[in-house]
């Protein structure tokens, strides 16, 4: 029976204390004693803050160049086509300007450059011949002065007869130049008096004309004898045969007294040693007597064209320099064959030019450092002037195109600084400048969008066709005071912004703005730094809402009250309160 009891009154109790405690909570608190509403502060910092524009486009490269074979316009006649003989770049290699890409053969270009160079070398020859000058002083000759006729060597003119007015042919004798300081003779050795002369240097001389002995040098002794007749044999001789003998050519070199003539006749000594005298017994005076032959330097003066002469500069028997004028011929006949011929010359040097600039066109450089973005070349394959093989692009200059709306474009300028970075490339940024932009926008899908060109200074990893952010700056200032953009509203027009005071209430200040981004707004006037304004309040907060956190309240702390701790985007650098 008690037990029965115990357990009414312990679900009687239950049931009280449960309605209870439902009772509590169907009411509604009891209203606390108004306080005034809860203010979220942040001080006005001094600190950095810019402003810019995010958009996003491809990457292209500003300046590319082709991989073609050599096409010449002025080279008339050079090769239609080549043959490919090597390709030295692959796609993908980088390159600098002027970097051999691909090597051609062109069959036939070398014989062709070989023989137009022997032909202008007889034609330069020829002409020079003419005006008796060196080849390479062709092209300083004036033919409407026709030809003069000069000295080949230093020495004395000899059979000089031709007068002025005189008509002369083609490879008439007009004179010889002589150097008569030195004469020359050949004298003749039985073998007997080869064996004692073959090794002596010195010969003495005497001359039936005058008297007195002329030194001589040996310089030269042919050391195969030749048969002759004997000197006094033949067919007046027995039998009527004439009798040979075996003899031996020996040549001297004197110097001219200054009485030694060609023609004149003269015994020949040799002298055993370098001091034997003429007199000497061991002398040895040769049989056969002998001639002067003539002078050791002598050349011929010989008429190059049919002319007339017009003056003659020299006399016979005077002494003349190397180059000195002896005749000269002119006529209109000579003008126009020297015209003629030096116009020859030039057309096969510029021929030969156009042919020499096919054959260094053999060799395709690149036009620009670059990239090697494509290439189509094979070893011994076929290609006409003028055909593309490929295409490089600088990767250093590139271009984006992007678009920015209508809410942007005004804070994008033609040569703002942009900095660009890709993904490919973490942690790389890359230098640019816009370039231009579009006045007018375009419908893309219910937004108006502004194209932009973007030059971005880049580097050979880049790749046509990447996708980049870009950070377009729209401005920056260093050093000024800033406070969040929550605690700025309009009022008529003004902005305005709430400064709480230090007894706890708040007045509303006009201020002069300046740059402005998702987070801060510099001020000009109107605040001072370290004042603490209005970013919200408790009195915005919705009935049934409570403050689930302290973080906005005044002096506790919060992010909002000192400005630090800001992302990318224009986050201000605070420099102290």
């Amino acid at each position: 029976m008690h037990r029965k009891i115990l357990a009414v009154i312990a679900v009687v109790a239950v049931v009280v204390v449960g309605g209870f405690y439902a009772f509590k909570s169907l009411m509604p608190p009891p209203k606390e004693a108004g306080t005034g509403p809860v203010y979220s502060t942040a001080k006005v910092i001094r600190g950095d803050i810019s402003v810019g524009v995010e958009t996003s486009g491809p990457l292209n490269p500003n300046r590319g160049g082709g991989i073609m074979v050599p096409y010449n316009m002025e080279a008339q006649g050079g090769p239609a086509s080549y043959i490919i003989e090597e390709v030295l770049v692959k796609e993908g290699d980088g390159v600098k300007a002027g970097q051999p890409l691909v090597r051609l053969r062109a069959p036939g270009l070398q014989g062709e450059i070989e023989s137009l160079e022997q032909q202008l070398e007889t034609a330069k020859k020829s002409l020079a011949a003419k005006l008796n000058v060196e080849p390479h002083e062709i092209y300083g000759v004036d033919p409407s002065a026709g030809i003069t006729l000069r000295a080949p060597v230093d020495g004395r003119v000899i059979g000089l007869k031709v007068k002025e007015g005189a008509e002369i042919k083609q490879g008439d004798i007009v004179a010889r130049v002589v150097d008569d300081s030195k004469f020359r003779i050949t004298a003749r050795l039985n073998p007997g008096e080869f064996e004692i002369a073959k090794d002596c240097r010195k010969a003495f001389l005497r001359f039936n004309q005058f008297e007195g002995v002329v030194e001589g040098k040996i310089t030269d002794i042919n050391t195969e004898p030749v048969v002759e007749p004997s000197p006094g044999s033949g067919e007046g001789s027995e039998g009527g045969d004439a009798l040979y003998q075996y003899v031996y050519y020996m040549t001297i070199e004197g110097d001219n007294p200054g009485l030694v003539q060609p023609g004149m006749t003269v015994q020949v000594g040799v002298a055993k040693g370098e001091n034997t005298r003429p007199e000497d017994p061991e002398v040895l005076w040769l049989r056969f007597p002998t001639q002067v032959e003539g002078y050791s330097v002598e050349e011929t003066i010989t008429s190059t064209v049919e002319a007339r002469v017009t003056k003659v500069h020299v006399k016979d028997r005077n002494r003349v320099k190397k180059g000195d004028a002896v005749i000269s011929l002119t006529g209109s006949d000579v003008s126009d064959m020297l015209e003629e011929e030096l116009e020859k010359v030039r057309e096969l040097e510029d021929k030969l030019r156009r042919l020499y600039g096919q054959y260094e066109l053999l060799e395709i450089k690149s036009p620009m450092d670059g990239v090697v973005a494509n290439i189509n070349a094979q070893p011994g394959r076929t290609v006409q002037a003028g055909e593309w093989l490929g295409h490089i692009y600088n990767a250093e200059d590139m271009q984006m195109w992007a678009q920015v709306d209508d809410v942007d474009v005004l804070m994008v300028k033609q040569g703002s600084p942009v900095k660009v970075t890709v993904d490919a490339l973490p942690g790389k940024v890359f230098e640019g400048k816009v370039m231009h932009v579009a006045t007018m926008g375009k419908d893309m899908s219910g937004v108006t969008r502004f194209e932009v060109s973007i030059n971005v200074k880049g580097t050979p990893e880049l790749r046509p066709g990447m996708q980049a952010r870009a950070y377009i700056e729209a401005g920056s200032a260093s050093g000024v005071l800033l406070v969040p953009v929550e605690a700025v509203f309009e009022e008529d027009g003004q902005p305005m912004v709430e400064v709480l005071q230090p007894e706890g209430t708040t007045k509303v200040v006009r201020v002069e703005l300046g740059l402005m981004n998702d987070r801060y707004a510099e001020i000009k006037s109107g605040l001072e730094e370290g004042w603490a304004v209005v970013t919200g309040s408790s009195a915005d907060i919705l009935p049934g809402q409570r403050i689930k956190s302290n973080e906005i309240l005044p002096g506790t702390g919060g992010q909002q009250e000192n400005g630090e701790g800001q992302g990318d985007g224009g986050s201000p650098q605070g420099k102290g309160n």
